[in-house]
């Protein structure tokens, strides 16, 4: 079983990322992955903003991911970038915290104008923190993502075919991961 961290990089409290994420990570959990939840949005403002490295909820941010054999990295796209909030976060972690991990890239936006921003505006990000293997990402366009009156998230049907292969090409990515750095009697 692979530790998976799952970040929200969105600012918003009812964000569609953020609810993509969590309807992402119970697949996770059910091909037997332990899954821990990160909502940026959740830290301190005032650390994230004045770079307060030893802030208590940043150290515990970077313990997680550092405990982490895998990460999910999911944001909105605003800009044709990945959100200020979850720059401020990665910022503040140390030059390599993704040494060694299995990284999956999702974004949500308005429009497929923004697809690109996980290529070259996130993954470099990613690379230059030492992801060992940063797995093809995914963009959903916001409008095949409804939310219900009880906050689950229907995805459109498209939509949830892609988003089901890449979450599994992640756990496979993983799971091969680990089994290579496991030593065999």
């Amino acid at each position: 079983m692979a530790v998976i961290l799952s970040v929200s990089g969105s600012p918003s409290p009812t964000s569609r990322t953020t609810r993509l994420l969590r309807h992402l990570d119970d697949r996770l959990r059910l091909q037997g992955h332990e899954v821990t939840s990160l909502e940026v949005r959740t830290l301190p403002a005032h650390a994230l903003l004045g770079a307060d490295f030893q802030h208590p909820a940043i150290v515990g941010a970077a313990a997680l991911f550092a405990q982490a054999d895998g990460v999910v990295i999911g944001t909105p796209v605003y800009k044709a970038a990945y959100s200020g909030l979850l720059k401020s976060l990665l910022d503040l972690l140390p030059q390599y915290a993704l040494a060694g991990k299995t990284v999956l890239p999702l974004a949500t936006g308005g429009s497929t104008a923004h697809v690109l921003a996980i290529d070259y505006a996130l993954r470099p990000v990613l690379s230059s923190m030492g992801a060992a293997h940063i797995v093809p990402g995914w963009f959903t366009l916001d409008k095949d993502i409804t939310i219900g009156t009880d906050g689950t998230p229907t995805i459109a049907p498209a939509a949830a075919a892609a988003l089901e292969q890449v979450t599994d090409d992640f756990s496979t990515a993983l799971r091969g991961r680990i089994a290579a750095l496991t030593p065999t009697g």
